[in-house]
């Protein structure tokens, strides 16, 4: 297993070629971001990419699972981030075309967002 931070620099140096991918530190992991969108998530030293309608069957047929986590009350499954096959990062091309359909999970979840409505401010 490799540690999150160097995890995380691997899979950015792997997906230079895709343009800007940052990572943040965030909820006890490391978040993966292209132009603003989170794609990914590195918890427990595991890599868990965005899933959607054109990627999902390929995680299910790799046998991978969505992340999931404890809490009080329970485990709760967030289906939206799946696990990455380990193997993917040993061959950046494929590793790259797996991020792709991630990236691309992420722009349509972002345009499915109903936009919030602004609040107007209210003085004398």
């Amino acid at each position: 297993m490799r540690q999150p931070d160097r995890l995380a620099d691997l899979v950015v140096e792997l997906l230079d070629p895709l343009g800007p991918v940052s990572a943040r530190r965030m909820f006890g992991g490391v978040g993966l971001f292209h132009r603003g969108l989170m794609f990914g998530l590195i918890v427990r030293d595991e890599l868990f990419l965005k899933a959607g309608a054109a990627n999902l069957a390929a995680f299910e047929a790799a046998g991978e699972a969505a992340f999931s986590y404890e809490t009080r009350t329970g485990t709760h499954t967030l289906r939206s981030y799946w696990r990455c096959p380990p193997d993917l990062l040993d061959d950046g091309e494929t590793f790259r075309d797996w991020a792709r359909k991630a990236i691309e999970a992420a722009t349509e979840a972002s345009r499915a967002k109903p936009k919030a409505p602004r609040r107007r401010a209210t003085g004398p």
